[in-house]
């Protein structure tokens, strides 16, 4: 029998092969589900199934309760085909990811902070209570109105882990004159907050996940904290097997502002499509770039036509980052960008 899963409300249809798991035959086809433990056991997976038959195989009730099943409800790591049709609900009419509803009054523990350059620290957390689905590129907004402190938005560093766990990788800004709001938030992150303390938070927030169903080479240009959404988004492609080159460019002032150096190491061992360029603007170091990345694209990518790009960073560098890429042939459509103002 063949076998496909119908895609609501696009109505676009994935073949489903005997011995693939519903998660495989989406990702084979270029659509992405988020997940993690690919066990039965984190619930990353978990869809409304609208009409058709599926074996769940053996998940853990913890992350599939059997309201949620009664509900129709399935984890698609798990999920092996019975009837000819499966219909589960995913994305928009055109086929693109439906983003996870925001909640606000989230609450989490820091568990870690790292430092990863002289001015960005890495802050690690893990929520009290549900977990925080979200795609990768997105960010949360964190903050402390009882003290003062403003909301602000920092980027989650990383693919979705089964256990909730957050990883923000935040610049700390210097304030231009005594008493001035400017970077307050920041500071008070890196200053203030201790291990084990409770922040709240909402999210997930923002729409740079591009569309997980094009199946293009892809460049990531990110300069300073702006690694953070093009890790989360390189990580979630590279574990679901994705197969087209990835080539990751970063921009740092000096090379003490090189960070996550050996992660990507790791990447381009594990993952041979996988590639780390990183460059310098104010310093020389042999066997690294020298400029900034606009001015050496051209050298390195003389032709972007048919190329997915992500670019994170400042706003002035994103600008400059998208004219250099639609100069080499990137077309809008294949172009996903996030800007990060200073935060204050």
């Amino acid at each position: 029998m063949d076998h496909k899963i119908k895609l609501h409300p696009s109505g676009q249809a994935v073949p489903w092969a005997e011995g693939l798991t519903a998660l495989e035959a989406l990702e084979r086809a270029g659509y992405a589900l988020p997940n993690n433990c690919r066990a039965g056991a984190c619930g990353e997976c978990k869809v409304k199934v609208r009409s058709g038959e599926f074996d769940q195989g053996f998940v853990l009730d913890m992350a599939l309760s059997q309201e949620e099943r009664a509900a129709g409800c399935g984890l698609m790591c798990m999920a092996k085909p019975i009837s000819e049709e499966l219909e589960i609900e995913w994305g928009t009419e055109d086929a693109k990811p439906l983003l996870f509803p925001t909640r606000d009054g989230q609450y989490a523990v820091l568990v870690d902070r790292i430092p990863r350059t002289p001015r960005i620290t890495e802050f690690v957390l893990r929520p009290l209570g549900e977990a925080m689905r979200f795609w990768p590129g997105q960010f949360i907004k964190l903050g402390d109105a009882a003290r003062g402190i403003p909301s602000r938005s920092y980027s989650l560093a990383g693919a979705p882990q089964h256990d909730g766990e957050l990883r923000l990788q935040v610049t700390r800004v210097e304030a231009l004159a005594p008493d001035s709001p400017e970077g307050r938030t920041s500071r008070w992150l890196h200053d203030e907050v201790q291990l084990g303390d409770q922040l709240r938070f909402s999210g997930p927030h923002g729409t740079f996940i591009g569309d997980p169903s094009v199946d293009t080479p892809v460049l990531c240009l990110a300069a300073g904290s702006g690694l953070a959404p093009i890790l989360s988004l390189t990580e979630a492609a590279l574990r679901r097997g994705y197969a087209q080159p990835v080539t990751l460019v970063f921009s740092a002032r000096e090379a003490a502002d090189l960070y996550d150096v050996g992660l990507m190491r790791y990447w381009e061992a594990r993952y041979p499509n996988f590639h780390y360029l990183p460059t310098l603007t104010r310093e020389h170091k042999a066997g690294v770039l020298q400029g900034r990345i606009p001015t050496i694209l051209g050298q390195q990518f003389p032709d972007l036509s048919g190329f997915s790009v992500f670019v994170a960073g400042t706003p002035g560098f994103v600008d400059d980052c998208v004219v250099a890429a639609k100069a080499l042939g990137a077309t809008d459509a294949l172009i996903h960008t996030e800007g990060f103002f200073e935060q204050l």
